[in-house]
């Protein structure tokens, strides 16, 4: 054989290897997902037997097929209840930090028994995969980059925690934490603590042994399994997290396990005092001096972005459609660099003032991108922010959980100061198009659309509006009589008796 035969056969090979695990072997009761032969690891996640690669053929991207085997028919029966409400329960999980759980079933088919469920596939790797890679070429930690890691991970903990009742992680290492090319963290196995508190005995691969797995042993703080799970857990686990973020990896002498002197011995090594404190904070062994995620969020080694800042980005890309795309970039260039563009006064001390010349374009764009990806989400500067329904669900079931519309979250306090809608005929001539531009008493705009029938009544779509939290419920009798007017017009009907009074 020739040396290009022999190329050739090489080839050949890799593309019969490569066509053999996008082979389909399994597809969804809905047929949207399917599982292929590739096998991937997401995460050290006890009682998972296996992950696969699967295709999610609605949207087109790769997702992860996982298995939960169990090995009694009858127990898997037994528990089928609770499980259905807690895997309900993870799907409203939703948080940018946190990988994404998108559907579930339950598989009872001949002899068999088992879970299977869809979540993110985090095509990057493990943050742990990473940190190796930078340790192998010679690199030390960018401290910029470890505060940006460290407030994405305390932003998707203080979400879990937040919830009624709290979600503990109970399985936070530098493999279930994983890292995306644009620089965002996830963090997956959130439904880890689900297979060990709730069926362990019935899964296959000894769930309830997870903690023999020595190389991470250093993660589990000293109270973990001797009493009823709390969020101090993940915090220990965190702090851990941060240390070995810091250094790349804790030395462990050549031993399997890391020893307490170990990870002593590498946080007394951390030059930065701040983070030193802030990671010893996070590892103390009494559990209730422990901070909250919440309050390591503004633990100043972290807390450097103003929350007004923060508002403003968020404003702006979420309206950013009604500007034109390079509307920053024109603003920036007619701005004075000796401009004041903000000023914080102080009535005991001088003032401080904010130029123009203080900031650089490059610099704001590379936020706002960090905004929109999720490094800084809102949530994390608002107090007593109202969570999800999660694992509450246990105390329901779910037929009472479902309602026809969703309930809003809060109500609109803003007031509307100016009104414009514009009403255009559908091809079919049966409905038309509404759109609707809502100026409010902060200056900012809300547009609305929706297609309506000649029977709609304005009183009701402006009820509706107020129900999701569009306006306030002062503005309902006000934004009724205008859209009344508009809709007489419109359909060339004359006013109702009311809407004229009004």
């Amino acid at each position: 054989m020739t040396m290009s035969e022999e190329k050739n056969s090489g080839c050949r090979g890799k593309e019969e290897e490569s066509e053999d695990e996008s082979e389909i072997l399994e597809e969804s009761p809905c047929g949207r997902w399917q599982k292929r032969k590739e096998q991937v690891s997401q995460g050290n996640v006890p009682g998972i037997e296996t992950a696969s690669l699967a295709m999610d053929t609605e949207e087109g991207v790769e997702v992860v097929w996982n298995e939960v085997q169990f090995s009694d028919k009858k127990v898997f029966k037994s528990h089928e209840d609770r499980m259905r409400e807690m895997f309900e329960s993870l799907m409203h999980v939703d948080h940018p930090n946190i990988v994404k759980f998108h559907k579930y079933w339950l598989d009872t088919r001949e002899s068999r028994a088992r879970v299977i469920f869809i979540t993110e596939y985090m095509s990057s790797g493990s943050l742990k995969q990473f940190l190796k890679k930078t340790k192998k070429n010679h690199k030390t930690m960018n401290v910029k980059a470890w505060k940006r890691w460290c407030t994405q991970i305390l932003s998707a903990l203080s979400y879990l925690h937040s919830c009624h009742p709290p979600i503990v992680h109970g399985n936070l290492t530098c493999d279930t934490i994983f890292i995306q090319h644009n620089g965002l963290i996830k963090i997956g196995s959130v439904w880890h603590r689900l297979f060990v508190n709730v069926f362990p005995e019935a899964i296959y691969g000894n769930v309830q042994h997870h903690r023999d797995d020595e190389t991470n042993q250093h993660y589990f703080a000293p109270e973990y399994g001797l009493a009823e799970d709390v969020c101090s857990i993940d915090i220990f686990a965190f702090g851990i997290c941060t240390l070995e973020m810091a250094v790349l990896e804790i030395q462990a002498n050549g031993d399997t396990v890391v020893s307490k002197e170990a990870i002593t011995n590498t946080a007394q090594s951390l030059e930065d005092p701040l983070i030193k404190e802030f990671t010893q904070s996070c590892v103390r062994m009494d559990a209730k001096k422990r901070p909250t995620a919440h309050d390591l969020l503004f633990h100043r080694v972290l807390f450097e972005v103003h929350s007004l800042k923060l508002l403003a980005a968020h404003c702006f890309i979420n309206y950013q459609y009604q500007l034109h795309d390079n509307c920053l970039e024109e603003k920036t260039r007619t701005f004075d660099p000796s401009g004041v563009m903000a000023e914080i006064k102080h009535g005991d001390r001088p003032g401080v003032e904010i130029k123009y010349s203080n900031v650089s374009p490059l610099e704001l764009d590379k936020f706002l991108e960090d905004v929109k990806n999720g490094i800084y989400p809102l949530m994390n500067f608002q107090r007593g922010l109202t969570m999800p329904r999660t694992l509450s669900i246990f105390q329901e079931r779910m037929e009472t959980v479902k309602t026809p519309s969703p309930e809003p979250q809060e109500m609109e306090t803003r007031k509307v100061v100016q009104m414009h809608c514009n009403l255009e005929f559908t091809e079919e001539g049966t409905r038309s198009h509404l759109s609707l531009l809502l100026k409010m008493d902060d200056k900012l705009q809300r547009q609305l659309n929706c297609d309506i029938l000649p029977t709609d009544s304005s009183k009701d779509l402006a009820s509706e509006l107020v129900h999701f939290a569009f306006i306030s419920e002062e503005d309902c009798e006000k934004l009724a009589g205008f859209l009344e007017d508009a809709l007489c017009k419109h359909w060339a009907r004359p006013p109702l008796e009311e809407s004229s009074l009004a």
